[in-house]
C-alpha cells in the first residue's frame, strides 16, 4: 500500500514567505511540516511514501536527500544529535511524482495512479500533520472490520465554520464512527448536513482512483477529490473515524501554522 501526499500546492497564503521556500518546508518545533507527514506515512505500514510536488520545489527533494558531507561535518563539530536528524531525513523512503498544472486536490492524487496499481491507498495532505502517527493505523483497521471500506478522518467544527472544509452527511455506528452517506465541499452553513469536517486522512479504494480520471472540474474549476468520493459512495461503503481536534493540527494557513508552533512546543516544554 501506497501513502500519497499532495504537496504540489502555490502556498500563496504564505507570501512573500513562500516565494522561494515551499510552505511544506516551513519548519514546525523542530522539523518541516512534510517530515512529520512522510514519517506519518511510513508508520502507517505503507510500503512506499509518494509526495506529488511540481517541478519547484527542489528544497523539499534536497531535503529527503542522503547529505554524507554535512553529517560528516556535523560529527566533526560534536553536533551528533543535529547529525542524527539530517541522516533520519535524507534516508526516509520516499519518492516523488509531478503535478504540472495546479488542477485540484483528485487532479493531484491521480498523479500517482500509475504507483498504486490496483490495490487501496493512503491519502494525507501535505499541511496537516499527527504527531501520534496513530491515526492512520485506527483507520485501516475500521476499513478491515468492513470488508475493505473506504475511510476518511472527520474532525467536528463549529457549525459557523463548515463553509471552510469538506462535510460529511451520515449517521453515527459505533465509538468514534461514521457510516457516510454524503459529502459536500465548502457548504453554506445553511446546508451543511453535519458540523464533521474532512480532516486530511483518506484510505480509498482502487476505484476512487479511477474515478479520478473522468471526474469534472467543480468547486473552484479544480477536480475535487471529493466529488470523487461522493460519486464512489453509489457502489461502495464508506466511513468516518471522528478524530479529536487535539490529535491533529492544520498548518494551512499562517494563523493555525502559528497556533500549531505553539502548541506542540508547549506539549514538548511539559515532557
Amino acid at each position: 500500500m501506497k501513502a500519497l501526499i499532495p504537496a504540489a500546492g502555490l502556498g500563496t497564503r504564505f507570501l512573500p514567505a513562500t516565494k522561494a521556500m515551499p510552505k511544506e518546508m516551513l519548519l514546525v518545533v523542530d522539523r518541516p511540516v512534510i517530515q512529520y507527514v512522510v514519517e506519518e506515512g511510513l508508520a502507517s505500514g505503507a510500503d512506499e511514501v509518494v509526495i506529488i510536488s511540481s517541478h519547484g520545489k527542489q528544497a523539499i527533494e534536497d531535503h529527503f536527500k542522503p547529505d554524507d558531507a554535512l553529517v560528516r561535518l556535523l560529527r566533526e563539530r560534536g553536533k551528533d544529535d543535529r547529525a542524527d536528524a539530517v541522516h533520519h531525513a535524507g534516508n526516509l523512503p520516499v519518492s516523488f511524482v509531478y503535478q504540472n498544472e495546479p488542477l485540484g486536490l483528485g487532479h493531484a492524487v491521480h498523479c500517482a495512479a500509475d504507483l498504486t496499481a490496483d490495490e487501496s491507498f493512503f491519502v494525507l495532505l501535505g499541511d496537516v500533520i499527527v504527531p501520534s502517527y496513530d491515526m492512520l493505523n485506527r483507520m485501516k483497521v475500521i476499513s478491515d472490520e468492513h470488508g475493505g471500506a473506504n475511510v476518511i478522518a472527520v474532525m467536528p467544527v463549529p457549525k459557523n465554520k463548515v463553509d471552510r472544509f469538506g462535510v460529511i452527511a451520515g449517521e453515527e455506528v459505533g465509538k468514534n464512527v461514521w457510516k457516510v452517506s454524503g459529502l459536500v465541499e465548502k457548504p453554506s452553513v445553511r446546508r451543511a448536513p453535519s458540523n464533521m469536517a474532512v480532516f486530511g486522512r483518506y484510505l480509498l479504494s482502487p476505484r476512487v482512483m479511477e474515478l479520478l480520471a473522468t471526474t469534472e472540474p467543480g468547486t473552484g474549476n479544480e477536480i475535487q477529490l471529493t466529488d470523487a468520493l461522493q460519486t464512489v459512495l453509489d457502489e461502495e461503503d464508506m466511513y468516518a473515524l471522528v478524530v479529536d481536534p487535539e490529535e491533529g493540527f492544520d498548518t494551512g494557513t499562517v494563523d493555525t501554522w502559528l497556533d500549531t508552533n505553539n502548541r506542540l512546543y508547549a506539549r514538548r516544554s511539559a515532557r
